[in-house]
């Protein structure tokens, strides 16, 4: 019933039941919720959209994939920050190459999450971009992409130590 609720609050007229309801239904853990967050990645306002990006990451449903890779492309630094939040979180690799781009884009903010979603992902493709990325003029990006890629390494090294060959 809760649920239901926050999902009718996505089409408020308020502004702060929206973004509250984008918000919160992250926290929920509902698989019914994903379809209607999809839909609030449209919504006129960036508050919610970014919120409902970062939600669809926190659930963890991977219908959201391909839509949040789409709101990497927006002109709004928010959304393209949260997209890359959510894409970071849900660990799939379709969303690399999409990714990539962002390492180099005008906002330290988009920047700095997209090196931590591409080492939380820890696809070795990012490898090499990320060493770039340890040359940004920011110190929170270079931070970033050096976590991303001490993260990917350790990820690294327990996978071939999990290997049957061992």
């Amino acid at each position: 019933l809760r649920i239901r609720g926050y999902i009718t609050l996505l089409k408020d007229p308020n502004l702060n039941y929206r973004w509250r309801a984008a918000e919160a239904l992250g926290n929920e853990g509902d698989e019914t919720a994903v379809q209607p967050l999809i839909d609030a990645l449209r919504d006129p306002f960036v508050d919610v959209q970014w919120l409902a990006a970062k939600s669809l990451g926190k659930l963890g449903d991977h219908r959201a994939v391909e839509p949040l890779i789409g709101s990497l492309k927006s002109e709004d630094k928010w959304l393209r920050t949260g997209a890359a939040w959510g894409l970071g979180r849900l660990q799939d690799s379709k969303a690399v190459d999409p990714l990539l781009p962002l390492l180099k884009d005008k906002k330290n903010i988009v920047r700095k999450t997209a090196a931590w979603a591409l080492g939380n992902i820890a696809d070795d493709r990012a490898v090499p971009f990320l060493k770039e990325t340890l040359l940004d003029a920011d110190v929170d990006v270079r931070e970033a992409a050096q976590n991303a890629l001490d993260s990917m390494q350790k990820i690294s090294m327990k996978r071939s130590a999990d290997s049957p060959d061992n």
